[in-house]
């Protein structure tokens, strides 16, 4: 009963937030409408969708499928006033279902037909009879987000329930989902799909789109009502109801999906130009209690799974921190200007767990990170289960905390050394890590300020060595940490903060140290 209370709550309180940013509701299909298709189809048979795929599009490798181009000259609504224009995905390679897509205009849903003219095949040969009977894998929104005389690419909706979407000088990078299921269990992961999409006609003073949409797949169903508000950093609030067909062992809410193949903490086992390769580079997550915890990413030899429990949470995602371009020297791929995903649940969303899952992958083309929200319970099959959120892209990371704070910049690791009666550094069989902390709550004191570090390793390690001192070029402190690992065949679980006296000044740092990596 108490979680049904909650999610009332919670459910709510979105209404009332979407209300309050002016977005107001269309008569005749809304969500209800959505949402009733959705548990409608929760009590039927699940049906495989059918692909319809010509052996020449499904045998496409990812260098041909990228020349299938939309014209921009075609997007959708560009003879309408309206600053929003819609463009679509062509079918091709993986993406082998074509999703239906409708424009909701005055409260009534029309289909989007498919018209093959509005693509570019490039030097692909292709039957137009062929080509015909095929249809959108998906659709991206285009917006002037960067100048008034360009339309920008800031959101797109391809494959399964994945969606990615970019603010102000942001280029894509990490994705988000509509839901995750059975995540990391040995029996499999289940990947929903959101099967139609209906999307408001925006009126011609309108900086926000609503997208609704109806996900499916063998254990649940759900309806989605998303709106886009694209800018410096763009957000997205979300409104969802499910209904499961059946039990699940994982259940993810608000997922995110990004990729780490090497960083700071984890430098690469080969030479390489590029010091780091990643989406992401850690998880943080704002608590019930206030407290911000930071779990650096790593791409690990096993399959790792890492629950956070609480109550309550204000908030997690999965950051990119380090904006400087010499952090990565990637030209091409730009990881500098990748976008942060926040999460913010709207209302109470009662007991659970932020669950962290990070994946082997040997390349950066493998999306092997991925986080969500797992309720304590989840509901019974048939019953719904209503939550909000709102999903900032942000780069300046520091707008999460508030102005009196300090957070990890950095964790650095290396092998163990201890240094001779020679100056000669030798390895004595431990790890070294470093962790720099910095913001305002660091910057605001002096140098020789007595601070002091909360550490704490599990019996798996011995900690050799714990030392601070500070650190003038970011006007912060430096952690130093050297430990052993007894069995090397499991990880240690460690955590540290920086305190004053009896007041902690930093967020708390969280790391798995595996001895083998």
């Amino acid at each position: 009963m108490t979680s049904m209370i909650a999610s009332c709550r919670g459910l709510l309180l979105a209404g009332f937030a979407f209300l309050a940013q002016g977005v107001a509701p269309a008569w005749g299909f809304d969500f209800g409408e959505v949402a009733e298709r959705a548990r409608r189809l929760a009590g039927e048979p699940y049906v495989v969708p059918a692909s319809n795929l010509p052996a020449e599009f499904a045998r496409m490798a990812f260098a041909d499928y990228q020349q299938i181009r939309f014209r921009a000259e075609k997007a959708y609504w560009t003879n309408e006033k309206t600053r929003f224009k819609l463009g679509f995905h062509h079918q091709g390679m993986h993406f082998a279902t074509p999703v239906r897509i409708n424009e909701v205009v005055a409260g009534h849903a029309r289909e989007i037909e498919y018209d093959p003219s509005r693509f570019d095949f490039g030097s692909l040969r292709v039957d137009p009879g062929v080509v015909g009977k095929l249809g959108y894998a998906g659709f991206r929104v285009l917006y002037p987000i960067n100048r008034a005389d360009k339309q920008d690419e800031v959101a797109t909706f391809l494959g399964a329930s994945y969606f990615r979407v970019v603010g102000q000088g942001q280029v894509f990078g990490l994705s988000a989902r509509g839901l995750a299921l059975d995540t990391a269990l040995p029996s499999g992961e289940e990947f929903p799909r959101f099967r139609e999409f209906w999307i408001e006609r925006p009126k011609p003073q309108d900086r926000h789109l609503t997208i609704f949409a109806l996900l499916d797949s063998p254990r649940a169903t759900g309806a989605y009502r998303m709106v886009l508000h694209p800018g410096r950093d763009t957000w997205v609030d979300v409104e969802a109801r499910l209904f499961l067909r059946g039990p699940v062992g994982r259940l993810g809410l608000a997922p995110l999906t990004s990729m780490f193949l090497f960083g700071d903490n984890q430098p690469s086992p080969q030479a390489n130009f590029r010091p780091q390769i990643h989406d992401s580079s850690g998880l943080l997550i704002h608590d019930g209690n206030g407290d911000r915890i930071w779990r650096p990413l790593q791409n690990p030899q096993q399959l790792t799974v890492t629950p956070y429990s609480l109550e309550n949470p204000r908030g997690f995602g999965l950051l990119q921190r380090g904006r400087e371009f010499s952090d990565y020297e990637d030209l091409d791929d730009r990881y500098d200007l990748r976008p942060s995903a926040w999460i913010e649940p709207l209302g109470q969303w009662g007991a659970g767990s932020v669950e962290l899952v990070e994946i082997p992958t040997p390349d950066e083309t493998n999306d092997n990170i991925v986080a969500f929200w797992r309720p304590k319970s989840a509901p019974a099959p048939g019953r719904p289960l209503d939550f909000a959120y709102r999903l900032h892209w942000i780069r300046d990371e520091a707008a999460l905390y508030a102005g009196s704070s300090a957070w990890v910049r950095q964790t650095l690791r290396s092998r163990g050394e201890l240094k001779q009666r020679n100056l000669i550094r030798q390895a004595d069989g431990s790890t070294l890590l470093l962790v720099d902390f910095e913001g305002p709550a660091l910057q605001a004191l002096a140098p020789d300020t007595p601070l002091a570090s909360q550490v704490n390793v599990d019996n798996n390690g011995e900690l050799l060595e714990n030392s601070l001192r500070y650190h003038p070029a970011i006007r912060g402190w430096r952690l130093t940490l050297r430990l052993k690992v007894k069995d090397p065949q499991r990880p240690v679980e460690m955590y540290a903060a920086l305190v004053k006296g009896d007041r902690r000044l930093t967020e708390i740092w969280s790391y798995q140290l595996h001895a083998k990596e």
